[in-house]
């Protein structure tokens, strides 16, 4: 038996998109320990996966902190890890690498970097879909790619039985108007105006619900819509991943909550400004949709309703 490691920092949605890759490498090394390297917000998370056998936690101090690099460095080989697949493929894990296995190649640590032959285009190959790109890294390390491009995030998930009765949840439509303050280019404006068009057609056949995250509470209150949590505070990831889940729609803006919900089969729809496309992000599924459009202050809420409408 050897051991194997798999890194993967964040961010949530990029969590979600890399279930797959993890099934996969777990289940071409059936007879090793698997090894997750994750950060802070995701360390308990991954102690669910049921493809991983131990997580160890990763501070990400900065790299000039050198008593933390040496103690990490130190943990880390104690572990004789026989392959190293590095799902983050982040300036920070190159570093790692130049440290751990200065001289690997894809047999012992597998990156975008080990993997990419020197004729193909890198900025080029950047612009394929993120499960294209996991899907070519693990083949090109060998491996039998049978999930890597169906993630499948539902084993995050956690009873919610006792929320759902608080809020008598039956049939809801779930919101997530809200993104990262730097990322205000993915806000869509007119989830009030959303939120009207529902409750004027359902009346109280659908619940119209948010689920705002710890420094998203006060800006939650501003919307006519429930807002479920967790005695006073934000869910947390597993019961967000089961509110998601056991939604009857989701209308989300590009965030963590919109992948969840592609890669848990929930049905939904995430708006698409000009920051990136909804190929290259690996969101579209079978039940989750996306509208594309370059301005998201140009796509109307009657819009966006009609397509809840054909999908739901």
């Amino acid at each position: 038996m050897s051991n194997i490691l798999i890194i993967k920092h964040g961010s949530l949605g990029d969590i979600a998109q890399a279930s797959g890759a993890i099934q996969d490498i777990s289940e071409n090394h059936k007879n090793d320990q698997i090894y997750l390297l994750t950060t802070k917000p995701y360390f308990e998370l991954f102690k669910k996966n049921p493809f991983v056998n131990e997580v160890i936690l990763d501070k990400r101090l900065p790299k000039y902190n050198l008593i933390y690099l040496y103690f990490l460095m130190r943990e880390l080989k104690k572990y004789n890890f026989l392959r190293v697949f590095d799902l983050q493929n982040s300036s920070r894990t190159s570093f790692y690498k130049s440290i751990l296995f200065p001289k690997a190649n894809k047999d012992t640590w597998s990156s975008t970097k080990t993997t990419l032959p020197a004729e193909m285009n890198k900025e080029k190959f950047d612009k394929d879909s993120v499960l294209n790109r996991f899907d070519y890294q693990l083949k090109e390390s060998g491996l039998n790619t049978i999930n890597t491009l169906k993630p499948n995030f539902s084993w995050a998930c956690s009873e919610i039985n006792e929320i759902k009765s608080k809020y008598d949840l039956q049939k809801y439509i779930l919101l997530f108007p809200f993104c990262s303050p730097h990322l205000s280019v993915k806000k869509w404006p007119y989830y009030d105006k959303l939120i009207g068009l529902i409750k004027d057609r359902f009346g109280s056949e659908y619940k119209v619900i948010t689920a705002p995250g710890p420094n998203e509470i006060d800006d939650a209150r501003k919307f006519d819509a429930i807002s479920v949590l967790d005695n006073d505070k934000a869910l947390n990831l597993s019961q967000l991943t089961s509110l998601i889940k056991e939604s009857s729609f989701i209308v989300a803006n590009d965030t963590g909550p919109a992948h969840i919900a592609a890669h848990v089969a929930a049905k939904g729809l995430t708006l698409f400004g000009e920051h990136t496309t909804a190929h290259k992000v690996s969101i579209e599924r079978k039940k989750f949709k996306a509208i594309q459009v370059t301005d998201l202050n140009n796509l109307s809420a009657s819009k966006v309703f009609e397509r809840l409408l054909n999908l739901l």
